[in-house]
C-alpha cells in the first residue's frame, strides 16, 4: 500500500498564491507518477496536474500558466504551487500516486478556498 498525506491548504484571496505538498509512504517504489486532482461542490474530481517519475509533467487547461507541479525525489515528496489563484480553483485538492500495480492510490484531500 501507499500512504499520501496532503498538507497546505487554506484560504487566499484572488490573486494569491498556495503550496500543497503532498508527502508519500510505504510502498512507493510501486509509484510512476503522482498528481493532483480537484473537486468543487457538485462537480466531478477533475485532473489539475501530473508528473511523472521521469520528470514528465501534464497540466489541465485552466491551470496552465499559474500552477507548477514538482517533486523532491529525496523527500518522497510532491509539490503543487499556484499563483495567480481564482475563485473558480476553490475546491477540494487531492493528491494521487499511479502504480504499476495495486493503485491508483489517494490522500485524504485538503480544502482551497480563494475568495475576498
Amino acid at each position: 500500500q501507499v500512504q499520501l498525506v496532503e498538507s497546505g491548504g487554506g484560504l487566499v484571496q484572488p490573486g494569491g498564491s498556495l503550496r500543497l505538498s503532498c508527502t508519500a509512504s510505504g510502498s512507493i517504489f510501486r509509484i510512476n507518477a503522482m498528481g493532483w486532482y480537484r473537486q468543487a461542490p457538485g462537480k466531478q474530481r477533475d485532473v489539475v496536474a501530473v508528473i511523472t517519475n521521469g520528470g514528465t509533467t501534464n497540466y489541465a487547461d485552466s491551470v496552465k500558466d499559474r500552477f507548477t507541479i514538482s517533486r523532491d525525489n529525496a523527500k518522497n515528496t510532491v509539490y503543487l504551487q499556484m499563483n495567480s489563484l481564482k475563485p473558480e480553483d476553490t475546491a477540494v485538492y487531492y493528491c494521487n500516486a499511479q502504480a504499476t500495480y495495486g493503485g491508483p492510490f489517494w490522500g485524504q484531500g485538503i480544502q482551497v478556498t480563494v475568495s475576498s
